[in-house]
């Protein structure tokens, strides 16, 4: 099977979960870039977010091969949660899921009404990883990993929309939290055939795959963004992390405050509402506005769980 036969498999079995999510032209964020400008609006899958289509490819898989394990669990700091307990539904089976403390109260109450018993543990995403993977053995349960091939082939489903709608897109960003986002459109371009120049985004305060970027290795760093937490990683994931060197131009990093102008902009330019993680896109085009002017750009604003309040301070800010 080509390529691209196997992401196209995979899309089709989202597409029997949601539709694909468009890609809109903004004319205020186009002043803004002064370039004309696609948003990939993953803010409108069922979850709220793009993890949903690596979760529905992941457990169409399970399904396939036969497997019914007598639950899954996994760690998340909200959108992969999400993403895990509405496909394991749809599939029948029942979903843990471990968040660190502090967590998003309002993604911790997705995960809780689409079926997910929810278990706070650790001061990190990488506590609350290493956590689920102990009570996977206690419980014998099983591990649905943050990143993994089949993911990869779900979530490189909306950069086929994408890159399909728009083949002439010059540069995509893409923000990285583990990474399965930036290596489907990596895997989207290369099948397509496509040229497109495509930037991972990271938090300045989560800078992890940045520095592994720039050393050519895993490297390890704290992370304390108050924003993003979508991209707040402190191990980058090695096989990831390997397909963003060999297919990504450049990692680019954003500051929290760069982050929350970004959801002001997205905001009034669109009346869309990004999380931290899926305004870092926006954040680092404007960043980078001097390089990229008058060029095609895609955004991919990958999620919009934000909690209220916290958008709301976001908004009142300026």
């Amino acid at each position: 099977m080509t390529p691209l036969a196997r992401l196209e498999q995979a899309a089709a079995v989202v597409y029997a979960a949601m539709p694909a999510t468009p890609q809109y032209r903004w004319p205020l964020l186009e002043q803004a870039l002064r370039s004309p400008v696609w948003v990939k609006h993953e803010n409108h899958t069922p979850v709220g977010a793009f993890k949903v289509r690596g979760g529905l490819m992941y457990f169409h898989a399970l399904a396939q091969a036969g497997e019914r394990p007598r639950g899954v669990i996994s760690a998340t700091r909200g959108n992969h949660g999400q993403s895990v307990a509405f496909a394991a539904t749809r599939y029948g089976l029942s979903a843990a899921i471990v968040v660190p403390h502090g967590n998003s109260a309002e993604k911790n109450d997705a995960m809780r009404a689409l079926g997910a018993e929810l278990i706070e543990h650790g001061h990190d995403f990488q506590a609350a990883r290493e956590h689920a993977l102990r009570l996977a053995g206690e419980r014998g349960l099983l591990l649905v990993p943050s990143f993994h091939p089949l993911l990869v082939d779900g979530v490189a489903s909306y950069s086929l929309e994408l890159l399909r709608a728009v083949p002439e897109l010059d540069v995509a960003y893409v923000p990285i939290g583990l990474g399965s986002g930036i290596c489907g459109m990596i895997a989207a371009r290369d099948a397509l055939g496509l040229t497109t120049e495509i930037v991972g985004v990271v938090s300045t305060h989560a800078p992890a795959y940045a520095l592994s970027f720039e050393a050519g290795r895993p490297v390890e760093y704290a992370a304390d963004t108050r924003i993003a937490d979508g991209v707040a990683c402190r191990v980058p994931e090695p096989e990831a992390l390997a397909i963003v060197r060999r297919g990504c131009a450049r990692v680019v990093r954003v500051t929290d405050d760069e982050v929350e102008a970004a959801m002001r902009l997205m905001f009034t330019a669109t009346h869309n509402v990004a999380e931290g993680a899926g305004a870092a896109p926006l954040a680092a085009a404007l960043q980078e506005r001097s390089r990229i002017a008058g060029r095609r750009l895609g955004l991919v604003l990958s999620g919009g769980n934000v909690d209220r309040e916290v958008f709301a301070r976001v908004l009142n800010a300026a």
